[in-house]
C-alpha cells in the first residue's frame, strides 16, 4: 500500500513578538520541529539551530551553545536533549506561550527510569525482542543477531503498533530494536533498548 506522508505546520504564530518576552541567560540556539519550522526560520536575531525528529538530535551534537530553547508543544525533545547534552532546555509554546525549564528533577526521573528497567533485563530468564514493521523502524536483522548472542531465552515479536505487551506476562523483559523513545511511554512493563545492551 502506497504511503503519502502530508506535512501539518503552522503559521501566523507572530513567534518573533512572543519571545520578546522570554529571558534566557546563556548563550543558546533555537530549535523546533517541522511544524513551526518555516515559521522559526523567519526569525531574526537568534541563533538557529534546526528541526529535531522523533529521537534525532544530530543538529545539535557539535552545538557550543550553553542551552538551547524549544520552540513548540510537549517535553517529549527537549527532555531528550537536555539528558543527552546536560545542558540547560528552555521550552516555549508558541500557542500558550507558556515559558517552562526541562528541570535537573526531571532527567533524573528518565535517567531512574532507564537504569531500572536495565536491571530487570539483568536479572530475566525470559526477554521479548520488539520489531517495528513500520518503515525506518524495521530492523529485523538486527533482532535476529541478538537473539543469538543473547544467553537468555528469547523471542521475536513483530508488530505494527507496540502495545498491550502485558498479555505476555512470562516475558519478564522487553527489548527494543525500534523507536528508541518507546521506552518512555507507559506501557507498564520494563523496556530497554537494544542499543543499551553490549554483547560480544
Amino acid at each position: 500500500m502506497k504511503i503519502i506522508y502530508l506535512p501539518a505546520k503552522s503559521e501566523f504564530l507572530n513567534i518573533q513578538e512572543k519571545l520578546k518576552e522570554i529571558k534566557i541567560k546563556e548563550s543558546f540556539e533555537i530549535i523546533t520541529t517541522i511544524q513551526y519550522l518555516d515559521e522559526v526560520k523567519k526569525l531574526k536575531g537568534y541563533k538557529i539551530a534546526g528541526q529535531v525528529l522523533g529521537c534525532n538530535t544530530e543538529i545539535i551534537k557539535n552545538s557550543k551553545a550553553q542551552a538551547f530553547l524549544y520552540i513548540g508543544t510537549g517535553r517529549f525533545h527537549p527532555l531528550i536533549i537536555a539528558y543527552r547534552t546536560k545542558k540547560k532546555v528552555y521550552i516555549f509554546d508558541p500557542h500558550t506561550s507558556n515559558f517552562s525549564q526541562i528541570k535537573q528533577e526531571d532527567i533524573q526521573n528518565f535517567e531512574k527510569r532507564k537504569i531500572g528497567a536495565m536491571l530487570k533485563y539483568f536479572n530475566a530468564d525470559k526477554v521479548g525482542i520488539l520489531v517495528s514493521t513500520k518503515p525506518g523502524q524495521y530492523n529485523l536483522k538486527k533482532a535476529l543477531e541478538f537473539q543469538k548472542k543473547c544467553k537468555k531465552q528469547s523471542y521475536i515479536f513483530l508488530c505494527n503498533s507496540i502495545s498491550n505487551l502485558e498479555n505476555f506476562p512470562d516475558i519478564q523483559c522487553w527489548v527494543n530494536t525500534a523507536c528508541p523513545r518507546i521506552f518512555e511511554d507507559d506501557l507498564g512493563v520494563p523496556i530497554i533498548n537494544l542499543e543499551d545492551i553490549h554483547l560480544k
